[in-house]
C-alpha cells in the first residue's frame, strides 16, 4: 500500500536518505525543514503520515505532533518521530503529545518500512469514515475531533493474553486503577473471548508458550467482531522480526520487555483514544445513515427508503413468482386534527399511529412513512385476501383506543382510510403504488375508516 510520506528534519542528508529508503517501496514523499513549513503542508492535507525530526531549531519535533494533534484537521495523521532519543522518558513524552511510534536513528530500514505500511492501512480506514461523515456537523451528530482531543484515554476493557503469571502480574499491576484489564492464560479461548467481551484493546504477549501468537494476531484481524480491535504486542528485543510480520498482520502497536509503565500506560492510552475516535467516526456513518432513510418524527423508514426497497422487493418477488402486496393509509381528517389542536398534537397523532402500525403488522412487513399523513405497507409472500386481513387489523388498532394529544392526557378519537393491491405480473413501483393509491380514494369517497382493495 502506497501513501505520501511528509519527511520533516533540518538536514538535507537525512531527508535524502529516508527519501532513497521510501521512494524504493513506492511511497510518494515530499519533505520540510522545519516545523512551520511542515504544519502548512499537514493542514494542506498533502501528506498521509509524518516522519518527524525531534531535535529541530525553532520548533522542535514535540511541538509540531502536539499542534498536529490538536487541530481538527491534522490530529488524524500519523506521527512516526525519528529521534536519537532513546530513553523510555523521551518516548513516553512524544506519546502524550500524540506520536503513533519512534524509530531511533540510524533508522532501520525494515522497520521503518513496515511501520509506514501499517499506518498506511490505519490512515485508508480513518480517511473512509472521515469522508462518509463529513456532513455530520450540519446533521447535529457528534465531533470525533472533539470526543479524541476530550478522551484522557481510561476506563479501557482489556484483554491480556498472557500465560506467564509473572508477566501478567507486571501488566496488569501497572494498568490497576486505570483500566479493567482481564487475563486469558489460554490463547485458544483468547479469540472467543475478544469477540464476544466488548473490550477496547487485546494486549498480547508474542511468547506464548506452545502457541504462535501472531496466527491469533492474525484471527482476530480476520473476524468481523474483533477487525477494528486495537492489538498491542508485547515482545522481546530479539523476536524484532516477528515483531515486524505482526505490523504487517495488522497489529496496531508494541512494547518491547523490559516493560517501562509509563511507556505501557502512554501506549495504552493512545490505542484507546484512537479506537474511540474510530468508533464515533463508526456510530456517525451509522447515525448518517439512518438519517436519510428515517422518518425523524415517526422512526418508520422514509419514502426515499421505500422507493429503493419496493423495487428490489418486487424483483424478488417476480424472480421466484411469489405475491407482494402493498398497503397505504391516510389519517382521516387530519388536516381539523392540526387546526383544532394544533401541529404539536397532529405529531403525537401521527407518532402514535406508527406505534400502533408496528405492533399488529408481521416481522417481515416494510412500515414507511410516506409524507405528510400518508404511510405505505409493503408485504412480501402475501396475496390480497391476507393483505385486506392485516388491513383490517391496522384500521381497527388505529380506531381501537383514543390518541393522547398532549401531557395533560387529552385524547381524541382517530381512524384511517386504507387502500390495498396485490402486484401484477408486469407491475413496477409506481404502478403498484398508484393502484393502491386508487384503492385508498375508493374507500374516502365510500365513507373513510374503511379498507378497500383494488381491482385485480
Amino acid at each position: 500500500m502506497t501513501a505520501r510520506v511528509l519527511i520533516v528534519d533540518d538536514l538535507v542528508p537525512n531527508i535524502k536518505l529516508l527519501e532513497a529508503r521510501l521512494t524504493a517501496e513506492y511511497f510518494d514523499v515530499i519533505s520540510a525543514t522545519n516545523g512551520f513549513e511542515a504544519l502548512e503542508l499537514c493542514r494542506d492535507g498533502r501528506c498521509d503520515i509524518v516522519l518527524l525530526d525531534v531535535m529541530m531549531p525553532g520548533m522542535d519535533g514535540f511541538e509540531v505532533c502536539r499542534r498536529l494533534k490538536a487541530d481538527p484537521a491534522t490530529l488524524h495523521l500519523p506521527v512516526v518521530m525519528v529521534t536519537a532519543l532513546d530513553q523510555p522518558a523521551d518516548r513516553v513524552r512524544g506519546l502524550d503529545v500524540g506520536a503513533d511510534d519512534f524509530l531511533t536513528k540510524p533508522v532501520d530500514e525494515i522497520a521503518l518500512i513496515a511501520r509506514v505500511r501499517s499506518l498506511s492501512r490505519l490512515k485508508v480506514m480513518l480517511d473512509e469514515l472521515r469522508a462518509r461523515v463529513v456532513t455530520s456537523a450540519n446533521l447535529g451528530l457528534k465531533d470525533a475531533a472533539d470526543i479524541i482531543r476530550s478522551d484522557a484515554g481510561d476506563n479501557g476493557r482489556i484483554l491480556l493474553v498472557e500465560d506467564r503469571a509473572s508477566s501478567a502480574d507486571r501488566i496488569v499491576a501497572a494498568l490497576r486503577g486505570l483500566h479493567k484489564v482481564e487475563v486469558e492464560t489460554v490463547p485458544q479461548d483468547a479469540l472467543f473471548r475478544a469477540a464476544e467481551g466488548n473490550f477496547d484493546l487485546v494486549v498480547v504477549g508474542l511468547t506464548l508458550a506452545n502457541f504462535d501468537a501472531l496466527r491469533l494476531c492474525s484471527q482476530l484481524r480476520s473476524l468481523e467482531r474483533t477487525r477494528a480491535l486495537p492489538i498491542l504486542l508485547i515482545a522481546d528485543p530479539e523476536d524484532r522480526p516477528r515483531t515486524l510480520r505482526g505490523l504487517d498482520l495488522g497489529v496496531n502497536d508494541y512494547i518491547l520487555r523490559p516493560i517501562d509503565r509509563n511507556e505501557l500506560v502512554a501506549r495504552v492510552r493512545t490505542q484507546l483514544r484512537r479506537k474511540r475516535y474510530a468508533d464515533t467516526l463508526r456510530e456517525n456513518v451509522q447515525a448518517a445513515f439512518e438519517l436519510a432513510v428515517v422518518d425523524a418524527l415517526t422512526g418508520l423508514n422514509n419514502r426515499r427508503f421505500l422507493e429503493t426497497h419496493l423495487s428490489s422487493a418486487l424483483d424478488q418477488a417476480a424472480h421466484m413468482g411469489r405475491p407482494l402486496s402493498l398497503m397505504i393509509l391516510d389519517v382521516d381528517h387530519f388536516k381539523a386534527v392540526n387546526d383544532t389542536y394544533g401541529h404539536d398534537a397532529g405529531d403525537e397523532v401521527l407518532k402514535g399511529l406508527a406505534q400502533r402500525v408496528r405492533r399488529v403488522v408481521r416481522s417481515a412487513d416494510l412500515v414507511c412513512r410516506l409524507g405528510g399523513e400518508e404511510f405505505v405497507i409493503v408485504m412480501p409472500d402475501t396475496p390480497l385476501p391476507i393483505a385486506a386481513k392485516i388491513a383490517e387489523r391496522v384500521r381497527s388498532a388505529v380506531q381501537s383506543e383514543l390518541f393522547q394529544i398532549d401531557a395533560s392526557g387529552h385524547a381524541i378519537p382517530v381512524t384511517t382510510s386504507i387502500g390495498i393491491a396485490e402486484r401484477a405480473s408486469d407491475a413496477n413501483p409506481d404502478a403498484l403504488l398508484r393502484r393502491a393509491d386508487k384503492a385508498l380514494y375508493d374507500s374516502k369517497t365510500a365513507g373513510r375508516n374503511r379498507v378497500t382493495a383494488a381491482a385485480a
